[in-house]
Parts: structure tokens; sequence; C-alpha cells
């Protein structure tokens, strides 16, 4: 008996779905009493009853709902669902007024539905997602059709709160520089993407003196102490930053020549792998983490403004978090302290690092001692 084409798509949909438990590998150097500052709901391990329902009912439902989607449809949900949202897939509209669905005794939309079927098993709530701006549905309210690609979403990261104390990071990023090239680390290379730093200027004190308001932040590459290439300017408002990516534009790393021989430096670069999207939004600056490792932020408007530490971020595969806010920024920026007015402020930047940690909670003390890192330099005009 020949199977067609619309039962195959199916079949191959119900054998790509996400188990419970299945996660990206982690982080293993973290101490026991805990990594820093963590996004909330990880998908942990757990029993196929975190999906709500028996697998039969499960799968009675994938194949009723994946039955009122066209063949087309199904052709670009299973696209990215295989390549783990690494190509651009079309939107999966659907009117949104006939997406209800029930698992067990909980209702889901079915984009929850999806997400929780090929993502995280453990998803619960709408409030747990973010929409990429990616997405035709991003902004939308209450829109007549409403996209279900589970990849135009992200697991939305919940920080603890208040964060425990030994998870506390010195809150240098506030204090002011004595020396100016102390706000940002010496590199191998100055310059950057269509500029040249001027002999006397750091990178950061270049972006605030700039009257060029086309771009509106810079991203630098790090390996342990060396900046790696140019500095990138960003003009558009998403971009994506990763190692090899299936499809898609932005700051490849992996094209970048690295003199650096370490073999931690080599395997860490190639587990960058998707990456990160940086996307500029009405609300601050967002950071989708696309690989299948954590990645470590530090940012001034994570935490408590009244606080003089930082946390040092962990943001698990598939999650985002708002790394960057404006207004707290522009406040942070007016201390009363007339030594802080004298001297350059860094709270316009954010330190990324992929797949290592550092601060208190780790071996490393520095991000200038993880083997791969970004800098990212905002445009506070």
């Amino acid at each position: 008996m020949f199977r067609t084409k619309r039962s195959v798509l199916v079949r191959r949909l119900w054998r790509s779905r996400a188990t419970p438990g299945e996660t990206g590998e982690g982080e293993g150097e973290s101490r026991a009493h805990g990594a820093g500052g963590c996004c909330m709901g990880k998908t942990g391990k757990g029993s196929k009853a975190q999906l709500g329902g028996s697998e039969a009912e499960l799968k009675a439902l994938t194949h009723s709902l994946l039955k009122r989607l066209k063949e087309r449809q199904l052709e670009g949900l299973l696209q990215a669902v295989e390549s783990k949202g690494g190509t651009r897939s079309p939107c999966l509209l659907l009117p949104s007024a006939k997406l209800d669905s029930r698992l067990g005794q909980q209702p889901f939309s079915l984009p929850l539905l999806l997400c929780k079927l090929f993502r995280w098993p453990d998803l619960r709530h709408s409030a747990e997602v973010k929409r990429l701006s990616c997405c035709e549905s991003y902004g939308k309210n209450n829109p007549e059709l409403l996209c279900c690609n589970p990849h135009h979403l992200s697991r939305l990261c919940e920080l603890e709160s208040p964060p425990p104390p030994y998870s506390r990071y010195p809150m240098e990023i506030l204090k002011p520089c004595a020396d100016p090239t102390d706000c940002v680390p010496s590199s191998t290379e100055t310059g950057g993407t269509n500029y040249l730093a001027p002999e006397g200027l750091s990178d950061s004190q270049l972006l605030q003196e700039s009257g060029d308001p086309s771009h509106w932040c810079v991203v630098a590459y790090w390996e342990e102490k060396t900046r790696v290439g140019r500095l990138y300017s960003v003009q558009e408002p998403s971009l994506d930053i990763f190692y090899d990516l299936p499809q898609g534009n932005g700051f490849c790393i992996g094209q970048l020549n690295s003199d650096n021989k370490s073999q931690l430096v080599q395997k860490v670069r190639s587990k960058i792998g998707y990456g990160i999207q940086l996307t500029k939004e009405v609300d601050g600056v967002w950071v989708y983490n696309r690989s299948s490792y954590p990645i470590f932020i530090k940012s001034a408007t994570l935490d408590n403004p009244d606080s003089r530490t930082l946390l040092v971020h962990k943001v698990f595969p598939g999650f985002s978090i708002k790394a960057f806010d404006y207004e707290k920024a522009y406040s942070l920026q007016r201390p009363n302290d007339h030594e802080f007015m004298q001297q350059p402020w860094t709270g316009f930047t954010v330190q990324i690092s992929f797949v290592k940690g550092w601060g208190q909670c780790y071996t490393r003390q520095f991000i200038s001692s993880c083997p791969c890192w970004l800098e990212v330099i905002f445009n506070n005009r």
C-alpha cells in the first residue's frame, strides 16, 4: 500500500516531536550552590505525563490537528521542526477563532500545543512564550489569522527574584573608568564596519560620540582577551550572530580568522551553532538563544537599579531575555556622584558568553577568561 505525501508528512512530524527531558547540553562547571541568575522554566527531566494526557491521546490529538493543515502548510511546519528553526520557515497562519484544543483536562491554543509538542513538553501557559519579531503575528492583538509555527516563538526567560546572595557579581559596569581604554578591553585590531576608530578613542567612546544615527549598536567578538575581527555595525532591527546557520544572514563567527590554537576555544566556538538573535524592539533589546547550549549575559539593566552588584544570567536554549532596557540605562546614567559624571560610563554595554559562564559561581571570575564571548555596545542617541 502506497502512502500519500500528506500521510508521510504527518508521520515525519509525529516522529520529530520533543520528548520530556530533551534539552541542549549545558554548562557543567557551576558550583553546587547555583549558577547565578537563571531563567525560570527550564525544561527538565520528567515523564511523558508532562505533555498532559496519555501518549495515545496525544497522538490522536496531533493527527486530528494536523488534518486541518494544507499540504503546503505541513511542508512548512516540517521544515521548521526538522531544521530546529535554522531555516527561514513561513508563518503557519490559521483562523484564530478555531485554534482551541484540549489535552487531558487542560485547554490549549494550537500555537501553544505545537510548541508543547515540538519544543517544550513542560510548557503550561501562553504567558511563558514570546513571539519573535520575524513572525507576521508579532505585535498584533486578536488577529483574524494567527501564526502557529512553533519556531516563531521563544520561551520567555523569567528571572529569579530576589537573586541569591552567593550569585552576585561586582557591579563594575557602573563604576567610572580611571583610564578610558579600560572601559572596553584592549584588542588586537581597532576599527569597525564602515568606520575606523580614531586614535585615542575607545570603541565605546566612538559609538557614543558618533553623530551617525543609522546604527543602533556595534558588536565585538572576543576569544578570551583577544578581539577577533572588526566591530560589526548593526543597522537592521534584528541581527543573527552564529557560527553555522543553514540559512540566514548576519554576523558569521565561523568566517572570522582566528589565531587562537586553544582546544577549548575551538571546541566552544564550534558549539555556538545557530548562535543568538539580537533584536531591537519597542521595549528594549531582546536576545534569543537559538543554539543548543546555554548563553550567559551581564547587563546593568537586568538587575535592581539600587543594587551595587550585577548578576550573570544563564539563558537556556530556546529562551529569550530582554537584555537591555533603554529607559533603565538612561536613569542609571545620571547618578548623583560627581565622580561618576566626570568619567566614561559603560552601562550601554552588554556582555554575552557562549557555553561557558563566569563570575563567583564559576571557575572563571572574569569574562575575559571565557573562550568565546560578545560585547554589544549600544548607541545612546
